[in-house]
């Protein structure tokens, strides 16, 4: 795995607003880093071009804002980039007195991996000196391979860069190669500095110090923009049994530092949690895996995962489409794994109650009452084969939190759902193996999401393998999460 750098744009310095353009090469899949300084005397962060991603901002320098002094802003924004990109426009608000802007676009390519990380950290420089020296409070995880973009911005647009350097307990950087030194006189001045370089060995959490040398004395910001090759991915595997479920796995949290993770099923534009997959701790772990039994039937839906890396920064990646599809509409207990294949028979009639109370007040009849109650009905549905009525009722012996969940053949929004049971009714048929169910049920939430849903369990092995041995000859190579995800009703 190695990121390499690709080009850089042309300098771009302006007072208030500013359009570096792409660098030369520029094609889909690079990763994009916008660097800004800046100067204003209100010091705001510049506001964040169409379809960038703000990455980190810190000014720094000390003093009071003026002609080759006071404090200037670092600002780092980065894109993926696409087949149609355009350059960027990034500015500062207008009005100040001297304010300056400068920008570049720098490239990057991966070799591997699934996606761009990247993390930051910024310090000051307050004493005025030729040897600059900014050491950062923020910790950043550090392992071979990893990129540094480091960027400084100072007032003074004489003093010109040499030796820069970015140093970490534990770590070893390589060649760390100049890649901008741009004197900006636009406005108060300032001078553009940007290097890269790449960890040639070390890891740990550790706290980056930026140096370089400098022609003339000068204070200012420094920051370091720490690029990583992304190692997560997120698969959907739909799984062999019946009612339909989904095997959501998430792999590579270590590579990527991730500590949180939470999935959710899309459809259209609708989030959904997965049952117990939200806010989940995976400190230390490298996978999540979890079951999804609620999805819609005959509808195109995917999955999403929102990770937390240890730094606090969130990456959204997705699972491939996938459209659950049954031969009728299906009565199950998801939590518990377990489902029934039905036909309803009659239409809902929802009644909803309201308790009130009527006021005669000099022959003008007042309600007073309460909001009415969720709809309530008696739903009748058919099993067709004896199979499918011990199936009706062997969900209905034990449902998890008395709850049922009901979905179509083909998923219908306003029936779709979950209902409370409160009494059942079964009528066998004399003459064929045809029953039917009147249920009598009230529309209710689902189930507390701390309850997980139930995948292949040690049950599923046991009846696949005879012996340890045999799991053995067919998991070789391979651990425990291979046979997490594999198929045992297949």
């Amino acid at each position: 795995m190695t990121i390499s750098f690709g080009s850089a744009g042309a300098s771009s310095s302006a007072a208030e607003s500013v359009t570096p353009a792409l660098p030369a090469g520029a094609s889909a899949g690079m990763l994009a880093v916008l660097q800004v300084v800046s100067g204003h005397q209100d010091d705001p962060v510049p506001a964040t071009p169409s379809g960038w991603t703000f990455a980190g901002s810190a000014s720094g320098g000390g003093g009071a804002f003026g002609a080759a002094a006071g404090p200037r802003r670092v600002t780092f924004f980065v894109r993926e980039l696409v087949a149609s990109d355009t350059a960027p426009t990034v500015s500062i608000p207008t009005g100040g007195t001297g304010s300056t802007i400068a920008a570049r676009i720098y490239s990057f390519t991966r070799s591997a991996g699934t996606g761009w990380r990247w993390a930051y950290a910024f310090g000051e420089d307050t004493s005025s000196g030729t040897g600059f020296s900014a050491a950062s409070s923020t910790t950043l995880t550090w392992v071979a391979g990893d990129t540094a973009v480091i960027g400084y911005g100072i007032p003074l647009s004489t003093a010109a860069f040499s030796a820069e350097a970015i140093t970490a307990s534990g770590i070893t950087f390589g060649t760390i190669t100049e890649r901008a030194d741009d004197a900006i006189t636009a406005g108060h001045d300032s001078r553009f500095v940007t290097a890269t370089g790449a960890v040639s060995s070390g890891s740990g959490t550790q706290a980056p110090t930026l140096a370089a040398t400098l022609s003339s004395a000068s204070t200012g910001a420094a920051g370091v923009l720490r690029l990583r090759e992304a190692g997560t991915d997120m698969e959907a595997f739909p799984q062999t049994v019946f009612p339909p479920r989904n095997l959501i796995s998430t792999t590579g949290l270590l590579s990527d530092d991730i500590a949180g993770v939470s999935l959710y099923r899309q459809v259209g534009d609708t989030l959904t949690p997965v049952r117990a997959a939200v806010d989940v701790d995976v400190s230390g772990s490298d996978v999540l895996l979890r079951v999804d039994a609620e999805q819609p039937f005959g509808v195109a839906h995917e999955y999403l995962a929102v990770l937390t890396d240890v730094n606090g920064l969130q990456w959204t990646i997705y699972s491939s489409t996938i459209t659950s599809t049954v031969d009728s509409d299906v009565i199950s207990d998801a939590v518990r794994g377990i489902g029934a294949a039905v036909r309803i028979e009659t239409p809902l009639e929802w009644q909803r109650t309201r308790e009130a109370t009527k006021f005669n007040a000099g022959g003008r009849i007042i309600v007073v009452g309460k909001k009415r109650s969720a709809p309530s009905t008696t739903m009748t549905v058919r099993t067709e084969t004896d199979a499918d009525g011990d199936a009706l009722n062997a969900v209905l012996a034990d449902l998890t939190e008395g709850v049922l969940l009901f979905r179509k053949q083909d998923s219908l929004s306003r029936l779709d759902g979950y209902y409370a049971l409160s009494d059942d009714t079964e009528s066998p048929n004399w003459y064929d193996q045809y029953r039917w169910f009147q249920l009598e049920v009230q529309q209710t939430e689902a189930w507390p999401s701390v309850l997980e849903a139930a995948g292949f369990t040690l049950q599923d092995i046991a009846d696949n393998y005879s012996s340890l041995q045999d799991i053995a000859g067919d998991f070789t190579p391979g651990d425990l999460l291979d046979i997490a995800l594999f198929d045992f009703g297949a």
